[in-house]
């Protein structure tokens, strides 16, 4: 392994860097070796630099010193290939903060490409994590992967083939995801359970669904809110769901451009839907059981506003799902969806509590109705009264805009950087 241990140190994170030392490594027999004893040695401010190349990888390979930073020459250019991997779950896990990874790709893992777990600070900038053979159920579940972390940053990057989520941040807060590209993935772009995201100048086509905001029962974190969902194109997201059998992500219907459960305070704003063959926009409730009484499985302050939606829902899914809500609504769907599902005692006496109900406005569609209300309590309860709705009574509150979000990484923050 070749080392760079003289005076020539780096900047590698603005003004406030530290200076380290610089691991080389090169493609060949011992490359997986020298990476993985790089990694164990770097210390904080180090840079380990990956050459132009493929890098054969058998073992995941992982990182748990701080304040590292590893490049490659780009995403096309320093590939690590783990087609051949025959140990670890993942094929690079981070649990030290202050990572900083930038310039290159992992292909092909046997589980998650890139998991970042517990820590303090990650930035990943122009990183791929794709599998190239395309959607089967037999990749791994997630492309880039942090999650119970605090200050995100995704910038740049890049996810293909993922079995559940090419991007996911879940548990997490303090995030910002922005111009990355979700393919061929079950969801293109997820944050699950999580705090304070900007989510922005993305692009999502070719999934089952381009942008999933999600809440779900039984976990360390949740209550999932103040999230920020702004200019991004989520479009033609008409991949069959091919999600391993019981994974929560098999419920989303081939052709979502995004889909909202059990989230509060989202704002959706200037993004561009269109050509999904099911619905631009769903915002459910969780409907499966659960015995955490912590836990609020009803949307709440949804607020869509100046985005464009086109045309879509012309070729809806069959799943269970979806043919629940095209039999309560019909076909095509409107624009945006809600499932009207809510506590009985609001359903039955007053509807949704004061200062819950969603507000959508100001918003381009050019064809189909704006907005449904599936009203799915009667459907279920008595589909013989079950009327769906197309008013804007149930989602025309007022509420301010969010404000944005503070990443920071290494003691700096990332909207004041450049990678």
């Amino acid at each position: 392994m070749i080392r760079h241990f003289a005076a020539a140190t780096v900047v590698l994170w603005g003004q406030s860097a530290f200076a380290g030392n610089e691991y080389h490594i090169f493609p060949g027999d011992a490359a997986e070796e020298q990476l993985q004893e790089a990694l164990i040695l770097a210390e904080p401010g180090d840079t380990i630099i990956l050459a132009d190349g493929v890098y054969d990888i058998r073992n995941g390979l992982s990182l748990d010193n701080p304040d590292v930073t590893i490049v490659g020459g780009g995403m096309d250019r320093s590939i690590l290939s783990f087609k051949n991997q025959s140990g670890g779950a993942e094929g690079l896990l981070i649990t030290a903060g202050g990572a900083i990874l930038k310039d290159f790709a992992v292909e092909d893992t046997k589980g998650d490409a890139i998991k970042i777990k517990g820590v303090d600070g990650v930035a990943i900038v122009r990183v791929r994590a794709e599998w190239t053979n395309g959607p089967d159920e037999t990749n791994g579940a997630y492309g880039l992967y942090p999650v119970q972390t605090k200050n995100v940053y995704i910038d740049g990057s890049v996810a293909i083939g993922a079995s559940d989520a090419g991007i996911y941040v879940g548990q997490s807060e303090n995030i910002i995801v922005r111009n990355s590209r979700g393919e061929y993935n079950v969801a293109g772009l997820e944050i699950e359970n999580s705090y304070y995201a900007d989510v922005y100048a993305n692009e999502l086509t070719n999934n089952t669904g381009g942008i999933l905001i999600f809440d779900l029962p039984n976990l360390p974190q949740q209550g999932g809110h103040t999230i920020r969902v702004f200019d991004n194109k989520s479009y033609a997201n008409n991949t069959d769901n091919f999600a391993p059998q019981g994974n929560i992500v098999g419920l989303v219907p081939r052709g979502t451009g995004m889909l909202i459960m059990a989230n509060r305070d989202v704002e959706v704003f200037g993004n561009d839907m269109r050509d999904n063959d099911t619905v631009n926009v769903a915002i459910m409730s969780y409907v499966e059981g659960f015995e955490d009484e912590t836990y609020d499985p009803t949307p709440k302050r949804i607020h869509i506003h100046d985005n464009v939606f086109g045309v879509s829902g012309g070729n809806p899914d069959t799943s269970e799902f979806a043919e629940i809500v095209t039999g309560a609504l019909g076909t095509p769907l409107p624009n945006i969806i809600w499932d009207g599902v809510m506590p009985l005692p609001n359903f039955f006496l007053w509807g949704i509590e004061e200062g819950g109900r969603h507000s959508i406005h100001d918003n381009v569609y050019e064809a189909n109705p704006p907005f449904g209300n599936a009203n799915l309590i009667m459907y279920f309860a008595a589909r013989w009264l079950h009327k769906p709705s197309l008013s804007m009574k149930d989602a025309s509150e007022t509420y301010p805009s969010l404000g944005p979000v503070s990443v920071v990484i290494r003691g700096v923050d990332v909207n004041d950087q450049t990678f």
